[in-house]
């Protein structure tokens, strides 16, 4: 047990697919796996563990933005032995060839984080990548379910309402959409030495004002949830 997460040594699997809304998670829970069990609980966010085709794997929510994520990582890694984290999260796109329910594999997260500038400090540039393991593994995967997907840079925002932020620059350097995770997920996986991968669905359009509801958020990105959980079975 640790401070956020109530379960015992042994409750969670060693692959975690991790969205940020807890009832995504139960939504996956209850969908996907079998012979489910929750395991956490604290403070709503919760965490289940079952199988698929078999293997033990485990579900859950870790909430928005980079700093309550990362709480959730470190007790996962450093406490429950979790080697493998998988994101399936929603996020804003931007590219004109990105429509609502597209899938995105984040092969690099650019970011105005403080934590990640905290972490290094002024004049380095640090560069937020996956796992590579993971991220030819779910390509693959992808393609042979034949669910088309896209690979490329993703921008993590440390604020959701953020008027400062040049979207048309980001747009204009090949960023594909925003969401609110990435970079923080692959700066852990960095120093904690797990294998990450963030998995996203288009979830809004910011330059064509398109959106989906928060219900169809929960329950309808059917194939990142697949290509995640195919994904897992080779880990």
């Amino acid at each position: 047990m640790t401070t956020h997460i109530n379960a015992k040594m042994g409750d969670y699997a060693e692959t975690v697919l991790l969205p940020g809304d807890p009832l995504r998670a139960k939504f996956i829970a209850d969908t996907f796996l079998e012979d489910v069990v929750q395991v956490n609980e604290v403070r709503g966010a919760l965490g289940f563990t079952g199988t698929y085709k078999g293997k033990r794997i485990s579900v859950q929510g870790s909430g928005m933005g980079i700093p309550s994520m990362s709480i959730y990582i470190n007790e996962l890694v450093s406490a429950f032995g979790v080697k493998n984290i998988i994101r399936v999260g929603s996020f804003g796109a931007m590219a004109d060839n990105i429509a609502l329910g597209d899938v995105v594999l984040a092969s690099g997260a650019s970011t105005d984080s403080a934590v990640i500038a905290q972490t290094f400090g002024p004049g380095i540039y640090w560069s937020a990548l996956p796992d590579f393991e993971l991220l030819d593994t779910a390509y693959h995967q992808a393609q042979a379910m034949n669910v088309p997907v896209k690979v490329g840079n993703i921008f993590a925002a440390d604020r959701f309402y953020n008027d400062e932020i040049d979207m048309d620059k980001l747009k204009d350097y090949g960023v594909l959409g925003t969401e609110m995770e990435a970079a923080g997920l692959y700066l852990l996986g960095s120093k904690l030495k797990f294998r990450a991968l963030d998995i996203l669905t288009a979830s809004d359009h910011i330059y064509r004002d398109e959106a989906l509801s928060a219900q169809e958020r929960q329950t309808s990105f059917k194939d990142m949830m697949l290509v995640a959980l195919e994904t897992s079975l080779k880990f």
